[in-house]
């Protein structure tokens, strides 16, 4: 159920290079069931950040949301100093998120690049619920940039590249892939667009991939995130990320 509340900050802590992890609780918490879905958050005091910045639900514990955001700009900076017992408004659940629930006792491939890793956190926990084998391979531009790297490890086989070759294999997220040839029947994918394209490219199996953008309204009304749909004979021709996605099938969407 879509809501608009003001969140209370459990914490918020930095946990690689430029890279915070946010912890949240409210009563909006408990509609947010669906990983791949996204908060988006309100940033500054004023006016001076207009936009909300769209964070990725990483996981959700009891009555605890977390997000993790990579500061890049002045909204993020001002995300990195909010304290503990701050409120912050929210509009949430938003999005459609991965389609999980059909997958079962399978070997299911996770591939994540950046802060698109998140998203697929709280995705393995829940297929690891549902009987399925998980490999995660997680790109990262240097050993300092790392994060949940653990909490995959936890949960199966995780793989690590940076672009660097500070740690793990050195490269990208598709040389993994190409030099371990996974035996596995479905993947799910988030991450920037060179990274998702790269990794359509490298899959033979079914696949869902989950798109990063800047977004306006975040609920469809102000065309902001419109990607070109991968269909000729589509009516429509597009697909807004917020409203439609972010999550799509890799084959729905053209990809620039």
């Amino acid at each position: 159920m879509l809501t608009k509340e003001d969140l209370i900050i459990v914490e918020n802590k930095q946990i690689a290079k430029d890279t915070y992890e946010m912890k949240l609780t409210g009563e909006v918490v408990q509609f947010m069931t669906e990983p791949g879905q996204f908060l988006h958050v309100q940033v500054g005091d004023g006016w001076e950040h207009a936009l909300r910045r769209p964070l990725s639900i990483a996981n959700v514990e009891r009555d605890n949301v977390s997000v993790v955001y990579k500061v890049i700009g002045f909204g993020t900076e001002w995300l990195a100093k909010q304290p503990e017992g701050q409120k912050i408004n929210v509009l949430a659940p938003l999005g459609n998120g991965f389609p999980y629930k059909d997958v079962k006792n399978q070997h299911v491939l996770l591939i994540g690049g950046g802060v698109g890793v998140p998203p697929l956190y709280y995705l393995a926990r829940k297929l690891k619920d549902q009987g399925n084998t998980i490999t995660t391979v997680l790109g990262f531009q240097s050993k300092d940039a790392i994060f949940y790297e653990e909490k995959f490890q936890e949960l199966g086989h995780c793989h690590i590249a940076t672009d660097d070759g500070s740690y793990g294999t050195k490269g990208f997220v598709t040389d993994v892939v190409k030099q371990n040839a996974f035996s596995v029947e479905k993947y799910f994918s988030c991450g920037p667009t060179p990274m998702l394209k790269a990794v359509i490219q490298s899959m033979s199996i079914p696949g869902y991939i989950s798109l990063e953008e800047r977004m306006g309204c975040g609920v469809g009304a102000c065309f902001a995130c419109v990607c070109e749909a991968n269909n000729d004979i589509d009516v429509k021709g597009y697909r807004k990320i917020c409203q439609d996605g972010p999550v799509f099938s890799a084959k729905e969407v053209v990809l620039s």
